[in-house]
């Protein structure tokens, strides 16, 4: 018997696919339009591998280091009702809707050489501005709201009940938190990785404030457009792209691998 489809679905699938095709088209068409010779010659340049390298291992060193403090914090929340929780809550959020370039501003305001931080950093042999250590800072500000919100809805989704029973049996707190509570909300939390170092990868505005040098790729793509046009920046954009999407389908596969292995 064939299947009728009804208006409302055809309108929907019609708007679907004018909104992939608006995602995909750009891409499709920058990709198009670089040549192979082109993404070869950026390949082998010293400075693009540099700043790929930097761009991939910052984003990388932000998501581990501000992890330790971003789960706890996000177990909080999920957790216990205390007062000011929802302002808490939005604050979280703020990073999300600011634009990154007043982010940078504001994080400068607090790093910079002449502050209390920028002095413990002077005192310590390094300086956060045209530093790595500043780049590290700007993309986890600017990209930590992804992991805390998904963290919080890996903890809520663990019933509570079995933490209560383990107590009562007489585990500890920290126990039942490392062999009940972090291993059950544990793929909120690999997601909520995942998408803080996609966000992290992908930062300029921040970082452009903070750290023009040390180059990391968005701001190398920024320069090129700016001081020789489009071409030229075309191939490190393809290439950059390209790496991006691969270590984001390799995470992907390793995630989904984990995912079956616990199931």
């Amino acid at each position: 018997m064939r299947k009728r489809v009804d208006t409302i679905s055809l309108v929907f699938i019609l708007l679907a696919g004018l909104l992939l095709l608006f995602i995909i088209a750009p891409l499709v068409g920058m990709f198009i339009t670089t040549t192979p010779l082109s993404l070869f010659d950026a390949a082998k340049e010293t400075d693009v591998q540099k700043s790929i390298w930097l761009t991939i291992s910052t984003s990388i060193a932000a998501t581990l280091i501000f992890s330790f403090v971003a789960i706890p914090l996000a177990y909080l929340l999920a957790r216990k009702n205390f007062i000011f929780k929802k302002i808490i809550l939005g604050i979280i959020n703020i990073p999300v809707i600011i634009p990154h370039s007043a982010a940078g501003i504001a994080l400068l305001g607090i790093i910079s050489r002449d502050t209390f931080l920028g002095k413990i950093a002077d005192s310590l042999g390094f300086s956060f501005v045209n530093n790595p250590a500043g780049i590290i800072v700007a993309m986890a500000f600017v990209s930590i709201p992804y992991l805390i919100n998904a963290a919080i809805d890996g903890f809520i989704n663990v019933p509570e009940r079995l933490e209560k029973v383990a107590l009562t049996l007489g585990a500890s707190k920290t126990k039942v938190f490392f062999s009940i509570t972090l291993p059950l909300a544990w793929r909120s939390i690999l997601t909520g990785l995942v998408m803080m170092w996609g966000r992290g990868l992908s930062e300029f505005g921040a970082v452009i404030i903070i750290a023009y040098h040390p180059m990391i790729t968005p701001v190398m793509i920024f320069e090129r457009f700016n001081s020789y046009g489009l071409q030229y920046a075309k191939p490190v954009t393809v290439l950059f792209i390209s790496i991006c999407l691969l270590i984001f389908i390799a995470m992907k596969l390793i995630s989904r691998k984990t995912r079956n292995a616990e199931s």
